[in-house]
């Protein structure tokens, strides 16, 4: 299947674009910075989803993954939010469209995080229901998943610090963060696999929110 990703040059993007790809699907990635992957069935396109001018047409795209995103900057409404409506509105809405799945965020349960950020990732929540209902027709599927912890570089300022790492791991019952090659599993099972689950978002958060939702962060 055709598949496109954004944010593939990072994080959860990359590795699900690499997991696609180790699956035999023929990947699209979209990021803001160049390509780091190295794959013949892989082609790059650096663009800028919070405008919307920036993004070239892509025919044909039958699985839609989500993933760019920023943490605590001036651009998260603009990137987390508003550019992933910019991204879903372009390559969605066609005969081809498969899948479309948006990474969210625990914090858009809780609200515990960054202000901008928390908001900009519950907006994806009701969105997520909104492109369902007209994706649906299609027979395509639209779903969200909302991480907790990844243990990517946009986490390093608690997972080098010991008694932040700590703290955080006293609040979490499962005693872990999931990485971005386990997240990638989901991505693929939630477009490839499921057929049948629309409009939904899966928490997966190793039981935090649920119990002890706190946010830890360096303080100025």
């Amino acid at each position: 299947m055709k598949v496109l990703v954004t944010g593939s040059a990072g994080g959860i993007g990359s590795a699900a674009a690499a997991l696609f790809l180790e699956k035999g699907h023929t990947v699209t990635g979209l990021d803001i910075a160049p390509s780091v992957i190295d794959h013949p069935h892989y082609s790059h396109i650096v663009a800028d989803i919070s405008k919307s001018s920036s993004l070239p047409d892509i025919p044909g795209t039958e699985i839609l993954i989500c993933c760019a995103g920023v943490q605590d900057s001036a651009d998260d409404i603009s990137v987390n939010l508003c550019g992933t409506m910019n991204v879903v509105e372009k390559y969605a809405f066609q005969s081809s469209i498969r899948s479309v799945l948006i990474i969210a965020s625990a914090s858009a349960h809780t609200g515990s995080e960054f202000p901008a950020y928390s908001a900009s990732k519950g907006g994806l929540l009701s969105y997520t229901r909104n492109v369902a209902i007209r994706l649906a027709p299609y027979g395509a599927t639209c779903n969200s998943l909302s991480p907790g912890g990844v243990t990517t570089a946009l986490n390093r300022p608690v997972m080098d610090n010991p008694v932040l790492w700590k703290q955080i791991m006293d609040l979490t019952p499962l005693k872990k963060w999931m990485d971005a090659e386990e997240l990638a599993q989901w991505c693929y099972f939630m477009t490839v696999i499921n057929r049948s689950c629309s409009g939904e978002d899966i928490l997966i958060d190793n039981g935090e929110t649920h119990l002890n939702a706190r946010f830890i962060w360096p303080e100025d």
